[in-house]
């Protein structure tokens, strides 16, 4: 067991004393004060361990170190790329990422149920605005493919969300490798109507034009799924992503399936109310959505992998799939910063 793995299981439960949110925001302060210190990444990158030459690939027209990939959803605003990066990352996805600040749902919002190693989260797309998370990732370290993950805002009807997704796609896009859709997120009411057919057909024939209006065809576009649509539903809508000429798909976003939660933590869950489920639960319908995309698929659509990976066995099943790309995120609160290292170690 590597020694941030060691460190992170003292941690763990000192962490676990605090609300979700406030131990997101001791890390990322700890994250900020190690950055800041000369020398620090470059410490905590010898501590990790980097993956091995053999694990990189060209997905998308871009170069990966590694498939395995950080969810969007933790580093909103791509405030600690180079500790990502100096930890074995081989991509990052920040955000979603609102065209104007907005402060998310009112808190609590997001809750931890380790004993089954899943989380619960109604965030509501908080983000400080992407015209400030913009200015930051002028500042973005090399090496490290990073991708922006961008939303419309609460009060933006969904007839309307195209200008939405066209103002943070301008201010985003130019500052990173490549860019995903969030039209799945359960916390923002009537999002996921957004994936029905009749509705993202003319959503990414307007976002397509708009890359081509700023030349940046060379930049992939992802649109990222929920876990809940009917295969059917499911089918009509990867068929219009197919067609519609952009470069892949990531599936899934978070669950609003309480029945991946057990009876005896179910009452818990139920009186928390409102959010979706993420962790070790979600990998059996993440697993399903996504063999059902890749048998409708061809090779050259994009496919990232997220939602119920836990460890290095998950991310080569799903690699083994056919998914190009892996992604992380719950996985990595309940085990820490050294199960990246883990993760590319077992693909090796």
């Amino acid at each position: 067991m590597s020694f941030l793995l060691k460190a992170y299981d003292h941690l763990r439960p000192v962490l676990f004393t605090l609300q979700p949110e406030t131990a997101h925001g001791v890390a990322f302060a700890a994250g900020r004060v190690l950055q800041q210190c000369p020398g620090g990444v470059k410490v905590l990158e010898a501590m990790a361990g980097q993956p091995s030459p053999s694990l990189a690939r060209k997905v998308g027209g871009l170069s990966f170190a590694t498939p395995l990939g950080l969810a969007a959803g933790l580093d909103k605003g791509a405030e600690l790329l180079p500790v990502w990066k100096a930890l074995g990352f081989g991509f990052v996805e920040i955000g979603t990422v609102t065209p104007r600040p907005q402060p998310g749902n009112p808190k609590p919002r997001c809750f931890r149920i380790p004993s089954e190693g899943l989380i619960l989260n109604r965030m509501g797309f908080n983000s400080e605005g992407a015209e400030v998370v913009a200015k930051r990732l002028k500042r973005r370290p090399k090496g490290l493919v990073v991708g922006g993950n961008i939303g419309k805002n609460k009060v933006t009807p969904e007839e309307t969300a195209l200008e939405d997704y066209r103002a943070a796609y301008r201010w985003i896009a130019p500052e990173v490798d490549y860019i995903a859709l969030n039209i799945s997120s359960p916390n923002t009411p009537g999002l996921r109507r957004l994936q029905a057919p009749e509705a993202l057909k003319p959503l990414l024939e307007g976002l397509l034009h708009t890359r081509r209006e700023m030349a940046l065809e060379a930049q992939p576009i992802f649109v990222k799924l929920a876990p809940d649509l009917a295969f059917d539903e499911l089918d009509a809508i990867v068929e219009v992503i197919a067609a519609s000429g952009v470069e892949g798909l990531i599936a899934t976003n978070t669950t609003l399936d309480r029945g991946i939660v057990s009876e005896a933590q179910r009452k818990q869950v139920l009186a928390w109310g409102d959010g979706g489920l993420s962790g070790v639960g979600l990998k059996a319908k993440a697993q399903a959505v996504r063999r059902r995309i890749l048998e409708r698929i061809s090779s050259d659509v994009c496919f990232m992998a997220c939602g119920g990976l836990s460890d290095g066995l998950d991310a080569r099943e799903a690699l083994d799939d056919g998914a190009d790309l892996v992604q992380i995120y719950s996985a990595l609160i309940f085990q820490g910063p050294g199960l990246v290292n883990a993760i590319n170690a077992r693909l090796v």
